[in-house]
This record gives C-alpha cells, structure tokens and sequence, in this order.
C-alpha cells in the first residue's frame, strides 16, 4: 500500500516511538513570538538549561504592536512589556528576532515563506494555531502550546500522537469574484468547526492546483477552524518557484538537490485516507459567516438557516442574538460600519493587489471605517513601490504599519461593541476583535466591495 504525503514526511522525522503510540517528532522549523514564548523562556531558565538548537528557531514581533508609529515605543503597557520581553530572550538565548524596525518584521505566518525559511517537506510548528498556513508548501505544521514551546526549545522534538489522514478534494472551475477565502469557508460550512477534528487535512484537486501559492497558504490556514490539526497541499512547479532565490532559501546546487526532492513529496495513488471529501468548484459561491465560529457559513446571497435539528438550537440561536441577526434573514445589503483587510489569512501583497484593483478611482461609503494592514515590512514596502497605499488612501482607506492588527483584541486596533467588521481575519468569537465586536468573515474583494458600498454585496456583481 502507497503512503499519503502526511505519512512520508511524519515517518522521515519520528526521531523515537514511545509505547502507547506516541512518537518524538523531530522539528525542523520553530517560529515563536512575544504572546507565548515568555513562560516557555522562563521555564528553560529555571532548569538551567539552553536552547538546544538556536537556529532552527526565528522569532518576530506581531500580536501586541500598534500599526501605527512603530518607530515609538508602545503605548499599552502589556504590550510593550511582552515585546521587550521577547527582544530580551531572544538576546539571552541566541535567537534570530526580527522586531520592530527590522525590514523582515511581521506576522510569523507571513515572513516564515516569504523569507524562504519555509520549505517543502519540513516539520514547522509554532505557539501559534494558524501554524497551519506553512502547509500550503507541503509542510506539516501545526500550533503548539507554552509547555511545548519550551519541549521544542530545549530538544528541537516535540512528543505527538500522529493524526488520521483526511483528503479534501475540490475540482472544477470558481465562478468570478469566489477566492481561495470563499472555498475555505464553503468546506467548513459543509463539514462544520469540528469536521476535521483528530485529523491531518490533504487538499488536493484541480481547483487547488490552480490557485497561487498565496491563495494556498489561506485555505491552509483555515484548516485549524474545522478542527483539523493541520492541512497541507503538495508542492508542485508553482511551490519551487515560489521558494527560489527567496532570502533564506537554499542556493545553486544546494537548491537543485533540495528541488529534486520536493518534487517526491506527494500522496502515492494507492495510498489510504480515513476520510475523504469531494467538492465542486462551480458551487461554491462568495461566502459570509453570520455566526460567532467559522462553520457558521453561507453564500451571500442565501438565507440564514434555521437552528440545525441534530444540533443544539440554543447554542445556535444565542450566537444569532450575539450578532443581531435571525434565521431567514439575508446578509447582502446588510450595512456595515468597519472593514478589516489584514491578518495571517489574508494580507499578503496578492491580497492588497486585489483589493486595490478594486477600491482604484473609488470611495468608501462615508459610514465605514477601513483598515488595510500589510502582513509584514517586506509586503509593506512592495505595496508602497507598487502604489497600492495612495489607492488606498485616496479611497478613504487606512493603510497601515505591519501586524496582527483587528484580527484579535490583543492591540489597539479594536472593533466597537455592537459594531460590524466584514473582516478578512480567520475567526468570529464573541468579542474577537474587541468585546462585543461582531465579526463577518469574508474575502478580502468581498471586504473591499462592502467598504466602497457600506453594505454586504455579493463579489460575483462587482466590477
């Protein structure tokens, strides 16, 4: 029996197998920031011991700095203090930080592939759950907590039960204006925010194949908010290409032999999956959620279901109440006030292109506030050589400095209670972005299109 991809790079880094089927896992890549590696940091201090391996690890600053004036100090006194902390460790340790100020600063999901650290076939993990988005390279990657943060540091192992494997298949054609966000968001509607729970995620499929690596690293990042512990997509021409001649990519021959390899990384045509999914491109349509987890999903021109007659009707009707809506209640046309274009999901330089095309000679509805927060410095600066900031800001929009920004309540960037965002984040919880934010996730044209309109419009009619 053939092996799945999952399978070919787990079985080449299971450095020890402990009884009751836990396996060592050897670590290729670490990505830490300043959120949870403080306690990780202190408990290898009070063992007395180093990091085993300093550079497999690489550090950046994103949850808690501001997006605007980087150049200061922090104003919220928590942040500032796990930002020095972190610059601090980093220091005692020997870690590669890339903070404030660096030209490669940013979110750790977006630096880690556009530096070339990322690569097909690694071990990636992260204190982090969208660690996830790494899998778009055929990686395995997936989010680790504090206690484990300090096992990778002190070993360069991590001790895992290994997953089941699911394939998701998608094959055929997206309609105009539907995105990778938009079929992410169809496959957890389908199969709920606890579908893949226990599994490992393959995507694969014509429809897959055809989107850029960008686009790719958005549907893996999504793959934690059906529960899966990760997800992954093989590395094809397009995954070579993408790392070639990046910063801290292999060179010459090194890269040749390295290529050579990558190209092996795939699931053998008689390998077994425990689970296995289809889906049609051509039915999937520009999607919203209008509920606080991300299965709570439907295409913008459907009604609100009904509360699930095998589900828990409560549940689903306080999360309704929470966001003000309704079963039976439509979200095109509905007017929204702030707009969100950032996050790990969705704020590489394809994302801002995108949204620019479509914000150029226009203005935002006077109602709505709109943030457009690059993914890192290296984005950041291609935005502005490309012009993508003054269409912004001619648009009325905010263009800011790198960061995790409203994808989460942990800096500034705050939505208003009872305020809706159609945000291009990856979550919707209660009070996400700032207590009683409601949050509607999207992609990022359909973003776009809600500010220049100040309502819910459906991208497959925007020009």
């Amino acid at each position: 029996m053939g092996k799945t991809l999952f399978d070919k790079i787990w079985d080449a880094h299971v450095a020890h197998q402990v009884e009751g089927g836990i396996d060592v896992l050897y670590i290729d890549r670490h990505y830490i920031h300043e959120v949870t590696s403080p306690q990780a940091f202190d408990g290898l201090r009070q063992r007395g011991i180093s990091v085993f391996r300093p550079e497999r690890t690489v550090a950046t600053a994103d949850h808690n700095v501001p997006t605007r004036n980087q150049h200061l100090p922090i104003q919220e006194e928590l942040s500032r203090f796990q930002v020095d902390k972190l610059t601090e460790n980093c220091e005692a340790f020997g870690i590669r930080l890339y903070g404030l100020g660096h030209p490669y600063q940013g979110i750790v999901h977006v630096i880690g592939p556009e530096l070339g650290l990322t690569r097909p076939g690694m071990t990636i993990v992260c204190g982090d759950s969208h660690t996830s988005t790494h899998g778009a390279f055929g990686c395995i990657a997936f989010g680790i907590g504090t206690s484990q943060v300090e096992q990778v540091l002190a070993t360069q192992c991590l001790m895992q039960k290994k997953p089941k494997r699911m394939r998701i298949t998608v094959d055929g054609q997206l309609q105009p204006g539907v995105l990778s966000k938009d079929i992410i968001l169809y496959i957890i509607a389908q199969l709920s925010a606890s579908g893949g729970t226990g599994y490992f995620v393959e995507y694969a499929g014509s429809a897959i194949r055809s989107l850029s690596m960008e686009a790719r690293m958005t549907i893996c990042n999504m793959s934690i908010e059906m529960g899966a512990r990760g997800g992954l997509i093989a590395p094809d021409e397009k995954a070579i290409e993408y790392v070639r001649g990046r910063e801290f990519a292999p060179q010459g021959a090194d890269f040749e032999e390295a290529a050579a390899y990558w190209q092996s990384l795939y699931s053998d045509e008689d390998a077994q999956f425990d689970k296995e999914y289809h889906f049609r491109a051509e039915d999937i349509e520009p999607m919203a959620t209008y509920g606080t987890n991300p299965g709570m999903g439907i295409g913008v021109g459907q009604a609100i279901p009904e509360p699930p007659a095998n589900g828990n009707t409560h549940t689903f009707l306080k999360s309704l109440e929470y966001m003000g809506f309704r079963p039976g209640q439509k979200l095109l046309g509905h007017p929204v006030n702030y707009v969100f274009i950032g996050s790990c999901t969705n704020s590489r330089i394809e994302d801002l292109r995108l949204a620019a095309a479509y914000v150029k000679g226009k203005k935002k509805a006077e109602n709505v506030n709109a943030m457009v927060v690059p993914g890192s410095k290296q984005v950041e600066k291609q935005a502005r050589e490309e012009g993508l900031d003054r269409i912004f800001r001619e648009a009325g929009f905010d263009f800011r400095e790198p960061g995790c920004s409203a994808c989460l309540g942990m800096n500034e960037d705050k939505v208003p209670k009872g305020e809706y965002c159609v945000s291009t984040s990856n979550r919707n919880f209660e009070g996400r972005q700032g207590p009683g934010a409601r949050t509607i996730l999207a992609s990022p044209l359909t973003a776009a299109a809600t500010a220049i309109a100040g309502r819910i419009v459906d991208a497959r009619e925007v020009k």
